[in-house]
């Protein structure tokens, strides 16, 4: 879908690379600049995670894209990267705010060189303000954002998620403001800057519980800790007798009529926010006394709305994960078979697929050269001048 687009990627970590993935897996010709030495991502991996000595961080989230190796810093470089951007659509930054100035390609800059230029900057918190200089980092948004106070028992700590969803959320806007000011300016005829932050990702993710508390309603974490702050009961995940279900939304009437318990027309619909853990620990009470398998049927004959609670095992095992094959794989010169998550969007029931592995450091760097007019000789001048790496 975004064949013939061209889009430069000075991007590390998780939530740039992925905005430019998204885009790598439409179509568009990704170019990830990249220092000599390789971006963060090719050298750190969250539990040591490395098939071969390729980190499976790098390879979750740089498919489909090209990888050129320059020092920012060197005059060289610089003359290069300019040709470059000159013929690009997108540049996609994650560095921290004011860090692509200093090098020479930030947007005034560019945008002077290339009015078509739509120019995409990520960051931790937006590019100015009190927190612009402060680390951006998921569970440090998840932190400052509400998001983890508003997750976990009553009396418990606050509890951040177990993944990092904001970078992946941030990432998501990122692409979604790309493409609206490529739509944008197929109408104008000049590109402008688009800019999301973690902040902003994190928020975004509460649009409901914040909207009530903006609005006077006040919600308090459950003391069970089965409850979402802002749902009445039952909503959230039960023991069995052998594992846990998970039940949402359903009507004290369903409850009564499934457990045989007139105990829940003594609660009316009215309290049963209020009254939240005495729901609760009504349902606890009778879900321990069947088997997941058991409830499963019941609740299915019930209609009462239900779900398994997998762990990761269960879900690259789900019929439905299956198939909706959300899981691909690829073959890797050096981490062999390597599994991810797919493009998770599909387009006439297909999902965008892996057609290039992600790179070496700087594979592509002398074929983007010689594709803006150097020459064999000069790209070896600039190598042996420490400007730029090259694969192999």
């Amino acid at each position: 879908m975004l064949s013939g687009l061209r889009v430069v990627s000075f991007t590390h970590f998780l939530q740039g690379p992925s905005t430019s993935q998204i885009l790598a897996d439409l179509g568009a010709e990704v170019i990830k600049v990249e220092p000599p030495s390789g971006a963060f991502e090719r050298t750190w991996s969250g539990p040591d995670a490395y098939l071969g000595d390729t980190s499976v961080f790098f390879l979750l989230g740089n498919r489909n894209t090209k990888s050129i190796a320059v020092d920012l810093k060197a005059p060289e470089s610089r003359e290069a990267l300019d040709r470059l951007l000159a013929t690009a659509d997108v540049v996609v930054e994650n560095f921290r705010p004011g860090a692509m100035d200093r090098l020479g390609f930030g947007y005034e800059r560019l945008k002077s060189l290339n009015p078509r230029l739509v120019y995409c900057s990520l960051s931790g918190y937006g590019p100015d303000g009190p927190y612009r200089d402060r680390p951006g980092q998921d569970v440090l948004i998840q932190a400052l954002s509400g998001l983890a106070a508003a997750t976990g028992t009553a009396d418990g700590p606050p509890t951040p998620v177990g993944a990092s969803l904001v970078d992946q959320h941030g990432a998501v806007l990122g692409a979604m403001g790309i493409l609206a000011a490529l739509q944008g300016r197929e109408r104008t005829g000049e590109g402008c800057k688009v800019e999301s932050n973690l902040l902003n990702a994190a928020l975004d993710l509460q649009i409901e519980p914040l909207a009530y508390h903006l609005n006077g309603f006040k919600g308090e974490r459950s003391a069970s800790g089965v409850s979402s702050m802002y749902y009445k009961a039952p909503y959230g995940v039960f023991a069995t007798a052998d594992s846990h279900l998970c039940i949402s939304l359903t009507s004290l009437p369903a409850l009564h009529t499934l457990f045989d318990d007139p105990g829940f027309d003594d609660i009316a619909e009215d309290e049963s926010y209020a009254r939240r853990e005495q729901v609760n620990a009504r349902v606890a009470k009778h879900m321990r006394r069947r088997t997941t398998a058991d409830w499963t049927a019941r609740l299915t004959a019930h209609k009462i709305w239900f779900s398994q609670v997998n762990t990761y095992d269960d879900v690259v095992t789900d019929p439905q994960v299956v198939h909706n094959r959300s899981i691909v794989s690829f073959e890797h010169p050096d981490a062999g078979t390597v599994r991810v998550l797919g493009h998770p969007v599909t387009y006439d029931g297909e999902r965008p697929g892996v057609h290039a592995v992600p790179p070496a450091l700087g594979a592509d760097t002398a074929t983007v050269l010689e594709s803006l007019g150097y020459t064999a000789q000069e790209i070896d001048v600039l190598a042996q001048k420490g400007a730029l790496h090259r694969a192999g």
